[in-house]
C-alpha cells in the first residue's frame, strides 16, 4: 500500500470520530491563539512603561501598564488547562481510532477465507494487529497534536514576525524552508528503515509463537541452543535495524536546534541594530525575538514528529495491508435455504488448485447417497483434507460443482450450508472457558441435561465428572488439565450435541486409546446411522464397513469403490491396506 493511500485511510479514520478530533483541535488553536498573544502584550507593556515618565512608585497605578500584566496572567493561566484538555481528549481519541481499526479487522478477518490463514504466520498477523497498530496510537498521542499545535504556532508567529519586519523575518522564511527539505529527506529514509523493523518483529513474533508451541519437541532432541542461536540472531538483526530508525529520529534535533539558534542570533542582531535607528522599539524586539523563539521550537518539533509519524505509517501499512486481503465470495442475494437436508452429496467433475496455474485436482467426480459413509485415503499430502475443505467451501472450486441435496453450494448461504456439517479434526481446539461451554460451541442455547448426554454419548462423562468442578471446570486449550485424548472426546461430543446430517471425522480417534477407541466407535457408529459421513482415515481397518472409499494420491482421485471390491484386485488401496498387517 503506497503511503498516500495509508494517510488517506488515516485521515478516514480520523472523520469518523469528527467531534472528537475538532474538540482537539478546538483546544489546540485556542490554547496557541492565548501564547501568540502573550508577547504582543508583553510588548505594549515594555513599550508604555519606557513612554511614561512617572517614578517608580507610580507605574503600579497606570493603567497602561497594569492591564497588559493582568491579560498576561490570565492567558499564561488560562493556556495551560486548555493544553491538559486537549491531551486528555487526544488521549480518547487516540484509543478510539485504533479500537475501531482493531474492529475493522476483526470484521475483515472473519470475512478472509481460510486459504489466508493457511497462507500466513500468525506471528507475523499478531504483529500486524497489535504492535503495528500500537503505533498509530502512539503517533495520535505524541504527534499528530503535537504537529497540529506547531503548525498553527508557525502560521501564527510568522504572522508576527512578518507584521513587525518583513525583511528580517525572510530569515525565518528560508530556515522554514530548509528545514522543511531535510526533513522530507529524512522522514522518507526513516519510513523505510521503520518498516523494515515492524516486518523483523513480526518474524521474531512467528519465530516465538513456532518455539513456544513446539517446547516440547525442541527440548526432546536437544535443539535448546540452537533455538537460542537463531532467536539472538532475529534479535540482532531488529536491533540494528531499530538503532539505525532511532537515530535518524533524534539526529534531527541537534541539527534543527542548530539552524534554529543561527536564526535567533541573526535575528538578534539585526534587530537591535533597527533598534538602536529608531526603526522599531524596545517592546517590539523582545516580542520579535520571542517569536523566533515561538517558531523556532515548533520548527524543530515538527522535524521531530514528521520524522515519528513517517515511522508510524510504515506500521500503519503493514496493519492495513490486511484490508486488500481478498475475501470470500459473498452469498449470492437470491441463495437458497436447505431445510431438513437429507445429506446427499455429489462432486460432479471439480477442479481445484490454489492458483490458476497450479491446478492440484482434476474432474473429481463422486455421488454418495444419504445415510452412506465415504472413506477417504491415501498418503500424507495427498488432497484428503483438502477435498473436505471444498466441501465446506473453505476454498472455491476453480471448475465443476458441488451439490447438497442436489442444490450447488455456490447457490447456498454459507452459513446455513455448514449447519448441515459437523466436524471432528485430528487437530483438537479448545476454548478458555468451562467443559460444558466447550461441548456447546455448536449450539449455545442446549440445556445441562443434552451436554451431560452427548458427553455420555462420546465416552466422556466418566472422566469430566472425576475433575474438581466437573462440567464447570475451566479448560483450554493450552492448559494441560486434560490430557489430548481428553480433549478429542470433548471436540467428538460437540458432534453428538449439535446431531447434524452430515458428519466428517479427519482422523478424530488418532489421540484416543485402543480400548476408549472401541467404545467411540461404537458410539460412532450408532450416530453414523441414517446420516451421511466423510471419513479421513489413516488406519484403514476402521473403514472396511463404508459404502464408498475414494482412494488420493496427488490431489486426484485414483480409485473408487468398496472394501471388497478394492481388494479383489491389484489396486494401490489394497497394497495401503496389506501393509499395515505385514510384521
Amino acid at each position: 500500500m503506497s503511503k498516500n493511500s495509508s494517510v488517506k485511510q488515516f485521515i478516514r479514520l480520523l472523520k469518523l470520530k469528527k467531534l472528537s478530533f475538532c474538540s482537539v483541535i478546538a483546544c489546540s488553536f485556542i490554547s496557541n491563539i492565548l501564547y501568540i498573544l502573550v508577547p504582543l502584550i508583553s510588548a505594549i507593556a515594555i513599550d508604555n512603561l519606557l513612554a511614561t515618565k512617572k517614578v517608580v512608585g507610580e507605574y503600579v497605578l497606570d493603567k497602561s501598564i497594569v492591564m497588559p500584566i493582568i491579560f498576561m496572567l490570565i492567558f499564561s493561566t488560562v493556556a495551560p488547562f486548555i493544553t491538559a484538555l486537549q491531551e486528555k481528549l487526544m488521549a480518547r481519541l487516540s484509543e478510539e481510532v485504533v479500537l475501531e481499526t482493531r474492529t475493522m479487522l476483526m470484521q475483515k478477518f472473519i470475512k478472509l477465507p481460510v486459504q489466508f490463514f493457511d497462507s500466513h504466520q500468525v506471528g507475523d498477523i499478531l504483529s500486524r494487529t497489535t504492535t503495528d497498530l500500537n503505533k498509530i496510537s502512539t503517533a495520535l498521542l505524541s504527534y499528530f497534536s503535537q504537529l497540529f499545535g506547531s503548525i498553527i504556532t508557525i502560521i501564527l508567529s510568522g504572522g508576527m514576525l512578518l507584521y513587525y519586519n518583513f525583511a528580517l523575518s525572510l530569515i525565518i522564511i528560508g530556515l522554514i524552508i530548509l528545514s522543511a527539505i531535510f526533513t522530507y529527506f529524512v522522514a522518507e529514509r526513516n519510513k523505510v528503515l521503520s518498516e523494515k523493523t515492524q516486518e523483523k518483529l513480526g518474524d521474531i513474533n512467528t519465530a516465538a509463537e513456532e518455539y513456544f508451541t513446539g517446547n516440547t519437541e525442541i527440548k526432546a532432541f536437544n535443539q535448546e541452543n540452537e533455538i537460542i542461536t537463531k532467536m539472538e540472531n532475529l534479535h540482532d538483526e531488529h536491533s540494528k535495524l531499530y538503532l539505525k530508525a532511532q537515530f535518524l529520529n533524534f539526529a534531527i534535533f541537534p541539527i534543527m536546534r542548530f539552524l534554529t539558534q543561527i536564526a535567533f542570533i541573526i535575528s538578534a542582531l539585526f534587530g537591535a541594530k533597527l533598534a538602536l535607528m529608531g526603526v522599531i522599539s524596545v517592546g517590539i524586539l523582545q516580542a520579535y525575538l520571542q517569536y523566533v523563539n515561538y517558531i523556532s521550537a515548533p520548527i524543530t518539533n515538527i522535524a521531530y514528529v514528521v520524522n515519528g509519524f513517517q515511522s508510524a505509517m510504515g506500521a500503519f501499512n503493514r496493519a492495513l495491508e490486511l484490508f486488500n486481503e481478498e475475501e470470500e465470495i459473498h452469498d449470492k442475494q437470491d441463495a437458497k435455504l436447505i431445510k431438513n437436508s437429507k445429506g446427499n452429496v455429489e462432486f460432479k467433475n471439480v477442479s481445484f488448485g490454489y492458483s490458476k496455474d497450479n491446478i492440484l485436482m482434476n474432474n473429481i467426480s463422486f455421488k454418495v447417497n444419504s445415510g452412506e459413509m465415504v472413506a477417504i485415503v491415501g498418503p500424507t499430502g495427498a488432497g484428503k483434507t483438502t477435498l473436505i475443505n471444498l466441501l465446506l467451501r473453505f476454498y472455491e472450486i476453480n471448475s465443476g460443482n458441488i451439490f447438497i441435496d442436489g442444490v450447488s453450494i455456490s447457490e447456498l448461504k454459507k452459513g446455513d450450508m455448514r449447519r448441515n456439517f459437523g466436524m471432528v479434526l485430528q487437530d483438537t481446539w479448545l476454548f478458555k472457558g468451562t467443559i460444558a461451554e466447550n461441548i456447546a460451541y455448536g449450539k449455545k442455547d442446549a440445556t445441562r441435561e443434552e451436554i451431560i448426554e452427548a458427553a455420555k454419548k462420546a465416552q466422556s462423562h466418566h472422566f469430566i465428572e472425576t475433575l474438581p468442578n466437573g462440567y464447570d471446570t475451566i479448560i483450554s486449550n493450552d492448559e494441560t488439565i486434560i490430557s489430548q485424548g481428553q480433549k478429542q472426546l470433548l471436540t467428538i461430543a460437540r458432534i453428538f450435541l449439535i446431531d447434524p446430517p452430515i458428519i466428517i471425522l479427519d482422523e478424530a480417534t488418532s489421540s484416543i486409546d485402543t480400548r476408549t477407541e472401541i467404545k467411540i466407535q461404537e458410539a460412532i457408529n450408532n450416530v453414523l446411522k441414517g446420516r451421511t459421513s466423510f471419513v479421513i482415515a489413516h488406519r484403514l481397518s476402521t473403514i472396511t464397513s463404508a459404502n464408498l472409499i475414494l482412494v488420493i494420491n496427488n490431489g486426484n482421485i485414483i480409485e473408487q469403490g468398496s472394501h471388497e471390491q478394492l481388494l479383489s484386485k491389484d489396486s494401490f488401496y489394497a497394497g495401503l491396506y496389506n501393509s499395515q498387517f505385514q510384521n
